[in-house]
């Protein structure tokens, strides 16, 4: 199902499956990450729901701000017996770490950011061209960039998210926002993970799912 269009970068609290048929192939940037073929071949049965949480809090350690910022927690849930995982971010841009059973141990970081920010942020001359955490602009395609859709809190589209593996040695790229699929306004995450010389670019595609 579509977004509704209440659903936007601001406010995603809800539920949503992943729409495999409308997303790209997981299984090759889950062999870069160096995750096992049996459970490659779970995750490909599953279905994945993510159960969202966006509020204003307290940010994690290690800040010592006292200042609220915006937290997503998100549970993702999945069948055939295939184990779900936490997405808890705080979006002041500061490294976290995080362990689970999927990926080992990780640091990542998120915030807001602009069209004008993500083009940037991608472009030849861009940071994320220069630390070869992308290899092209993939992540900044095809958004939804018009007035309805900057609802973040200084006027954004987008969330962007940055991991890096501790364990394994690969950095993944997750922009988050809206798309037009098919006609229809979806939530999209564009992601891009990348190891030594290699990088595999994919879209997740959710639709929303009605209380």
């Amino acid at each position: 199902m579509s977004a509704p269009a209440s659903k936007t970068i601001g406010d995603l609290n809800g539920k949503w499956v992943l729409n495999k048929t409308l997303s790209d192939p997981v299984d090759p940037a889950l062999t870069l990450q160096g995750v096992s073929w049996f459970v490659r071949k779970a995750i490909g049965a599953a279905t994945v729901t993510l159960d969202v949480k966006q509020y204003k809090g307290a940010p994690a350690p290690p800040s010592e701000s006292t200042d609220l910022v915006t937290r997503i927690d998100i549970q993702q849930i999945a069948t055939a017996g295939v184990k779900g995982t936490a997405e808890n971010r705080c979006l002041d841009y500061v490294f976290r770490e995080h362990s689970d059973w999927l990926f080992g141990r990780v640091r990542g970081r998120s915030r807001f950011i602009t069209a004008e920010e993500l083009a940037a942020f991608a472009a030849p001359d861009g940071p994320a061209r220069k630390d070869e955490i992308i290899e092209d602009d993939f992540v900044a395609r095809d958004w939804l960039e018009d007035d309805a859709e900057k609802t973040g809190p200084d006027g954004q589209t987008h969330v962007l998210n940055h991991v890096e593996s501790l364990d394994a040695d690969w950095t993944a790229v997750q922009v988050w926002g809206f798309q037009d699929v098919g006609g229809e306004r979806r939530y999209v995450r564009n992601i891009v993970v990348a190891k030594g010389e290699k990088f595999v670019s994919f879209k997740m595609v959710y639709d929303w799912i009605p209380e």
